[in-house]
């Protein structure tokens, strides 16, 4: 019997609806097959049989699954008996069956796919923070930022405080999402200048994952903090926002949560949180080391700066050496002379170096710290997962088997009387419905954090960029220090014994 049907026999059509039902979400495939096979006007009995045939022992659904759906439904068409036996002789070719209209059929996109690159997801927004010069005041001073959304036109004033109330309250709507830490209101140890400004570009890089992020993106609370106009916004964004329910409460998907994560999801969990905390790791040396880089630029600058200074003195000494003591040489003038023209070239080194410095920390340095932001929200999202959800299921579930224990213990030894056993049942059922419940928050968390993996390694992105600013700043700044040396060299060898200019 040749129930498998070859793909090279199938017309365009089945090809087209394989494609169809495959790129929806693996748990409504078959809904969706079933409303394509109620588009054929076959009787239900028919159906029936049809489906029968095409999903005995099937797990899920697979093209030859669909094509022969589709044959049997052609033949059905033409009168004849539903069976497989139909399947012995296909050298005529596959019956075309008529469905009609499928263009009412709407097919949803897999809920447990992110399907967004980072090139996606910069273009959700661009967010722009500046300080605002300081106002004067006879009281307390504070920063402001001016934060400027591309994505809603928006222009905003803002104070830390107001980012410290955004970032709470979507803790709490978004517990199973990625909310990077803000940074810290204060650094012990760090001059004012440079704080207020590292804070600056922190914050930016922090709004930043937020505003591009594809579910916080779309939130109310995030819209009200981009645009809302006014002062003291830490205090109307808390009471505009202070009863809105989490996430999990108000989704769509929270009903079906156990369909979006698989059996094995809790030892993938593992899986996922091992690797990111790899990928974290390296990243953090990665950093650490492009930050010493950096600071080894500007190291590089100042010794440029000095070395000239030091040179501008030696040429500037106005001292004649006494005949005695020069022994009628004139090496002296010579290197005077030289060091004079060296001194003029030392500047392209110190400037450059300060260039190279400021673009490995705006580029390579600014790209590993949001990526790193990133994956520490990542760590920290597991951490709340696990003390959060896991712990209040596994309380929920051991009440529950206590209940169930002393029900049954108290059948067994007869002390249990009617009254008593309903009311035990009733308390089984309630709270067989908070387990319910908490078991579709713990299969939605996973979800979540499931979907967040795919955001995390859509950001990884950001480290190929890295790496190549990294490479083209050192390609670019070397060959700019190479170039100034080898017009200093000849300079340098005028003053040597027996030696020429390097041609």
């Amino acid at each position: 019997m040749a129930f498998d049907v070859g793909f090279e026999s199938a017309p365009p059509l089945y090809h087209e609806i394989y494609k169809m039902i495959s790129s929806s979400p693996a748990h409504s495939r078959k809904d969706l097959l079933t409303k394509i096979l109620l588009k054929s006007n076959l009787p239900n009995d028919c159906l029936s049989q049809i489906w029968d045939l095409i999903s005995k022992n099937q797990s899920d659904l697979t093209s030859h699954n669909v094509f022969q759906a589709l044959a049997l439904i052609g033949w059905a068409q033409q009168g004849l008996e539903p069976s497989t036996v139909l399947f012995d002789d296909i050298s005529k070719g596959l019956p075309l069956p008529s469905l009609g209209d499928l263009s009412d059929i709407k097919l949803k996109p897999d809920p447990t796919i992110l399907g967004l690159k980072y090139s996606d997801l910069i273009r959700i927004d661009t967010i722009q923070v500046d300080i605002v010069p300081e106002k004067k005041g006879l009281f307390l001073k504070h920063v402001e930022y001016q934060v400027i959304s591309k994505r809603f036109a928006s222009s905003v004033y803002r104070r830390y405080n107001d980012f410290v109330a955004l970032y709470d309250l979507l803790l709490s709507r978004f517990p199973y999402r990625l909310i990077p830490k803000l940074p810290p209101k204060r650094v012990v140890g760090n001059g004012e200048t440079h704080f207020v400004e590292d804070r600056r570009k922190s914050l930016r890089r922090w709004l930043t994952l937020i505003a591009r992020h594809p579910v916080l993106s779309d939130d109310p609370i995030l819209l009200y903090f981009l645009t809302q106009q006014g002062p003291d916004i830490q205090y109307k964004i808390r009471e505009v926002f202070r009863r809105i329910p989490d996430e999990f409460t108000t989704s769509d998907l929270a009903a079906s949560a156990k369909d979006l994560v698989p059996a094995e999801s809790h030892s993938e969990f593992a899986a996922i949180r091992d690797q990111i905390n790899v990928i974290t790791n390296g990243v953090s040396k990665i950093k650490q080391i492009s930050d010493l880089m950096a600071l080894r630029s500007h190291s590089y600058s100042d010794d440029m700066s000095e070395l000239g200074v030091q040179l501008d003195y030696l040429f500037t000494e106005t001292n004649s050496t006494p005949a005695s003591a020069s022994n009628g040489s004139v090496v002296w003038p010579q290197i005077r002379q030289t060091l004079g023209e060296i001194t003029a070239r030392l500047p392209q080194l110190s400037q450059r170096a300060r260039q190279q410095a400021a673009s490995e920390e705006e580029t390579v340095c600014d790209d590993l710290a949001t990526l790193l932001a990133v994956l520490h929200a990542h760590g920290e999202l597991c951490v709340r997962v696990e003390r959060g959800v896991a712990d209040d299921h596994q309380r929920a579930l051991s009440r529950m088997l206590a209940l169930k224990k002393r029900q049954i213990q108290g059948v067994l030894r007869g002390t249990a009387d009617a009254e008593s056993v309903a009311e035990l049942e009733q308390r089984m059922l309630t709270q067989e419905s908070v387990i319910a419940s908490v078991e579709l928050r713990a299969a939605y968390s996973l979800h979540c954090v499931h979907m967040e993996t795919q955001l995390v390694h859509a950001h990884l992105h950001t480290l190929a960029e890295a790496l190549n600013s990294l490479v083209t700043t050192q390609i670019t700044a070397h060959s700019q220090f190479a170039d100034v040396w080898k017009q200093i060299h000849p300079t340098v060898l005028k003053c040597l014994p027996d030696k020429t200019p390097f041609s």
